[in-house]
């Protein structure tokens, strides 16, 4: 998104495969960016065996392993999908009363553009500064260590954004004439296990 990071009211951590996302929250929760992190997210089947006891208790126990103490750490533990990852978040903050103006949305490095769309439509009044751990492509990989899963999500990722914001859990986001050329390559070459299906729950 090429957001300029800002001080907000609150970090929330996507959960996902990529522990990068945590350590990216403690980063700009040590300098300053939100005195207050949130992560959210159950399991799926790309963490199921990578996070057992689920995305958010893992990204929380990496944070405080990192020298967070576990007083600006909330956990929310149910979400299965970016819909619920705010919605859930926000439902936490609200109990918790805490006061929200603004949010630093912290996902990887390609899920940013999906997860900023999600929340302008799911919590249009606050203000949100989309953020990630700053790498090309490649070191991405590297830092996964599965090319196949990267590229199978980022497909996966691209057709929700064309696709969710008819079905109302976004707003519309532009998608280049080249990227969707693209798109259509990755999908003939086979990245194909992360597309949504006719009667395929909504992720």
């Amino acid at each position: 998104m090429g957001h300029s990071l800002r001080p907000c009211s609150v970090a929330i951590g996507l959960g996902s495969h990529d522990l990068g996302v945590a350590d990216t929250a403690v980063d700009l929760y040590k300098r300053g960016m939100a005195p207050l992190l949130v992560f959210t997210g159950a399991t799926s089947p790309t963490t199921r065996d990578r996070m057992p006891r689920g995305e958010a208790v893992h990204y929380q126990e990496r944070a405080l392993e990192l020298g967070v103490p576990s007083s600006a750490v909330l956990v929310e533990p149910r979400a299965r999908n970016t819909g619920e990852n705010i919605r859930f978040s926000r439902e936490l903050l609200e109990e918790a009363g805490v006061d929200v103006s603004s949010v630093l949305l912290i996902s990887k490095p390609y899920e940013e553009r999906r997860a900023y769309a999600t929340a302008r439509k799911l919590w249009p009044d606050i203000e949100i500064v989309s953020a990630s751990t700053p790498m090309t492509f490649a070191e991405y990989v590297d830092s996964i260590g599965d090319a196949r899963l990267v590229i199978d999500m980022l497909v996966g990722a691209l057709q929700r954004l064309m696709i969710y914001p008819a079905q109302g859990f976004m707003v519309s986001q532009p998608v280049p004439g080249d990227v969707s050329e693209a798109y259509e390559r990755l999908c003939q070459s086979g990245f194909t296990s992360r597309l949504l299906t006719a009667g395929t729950p909504s992720a």
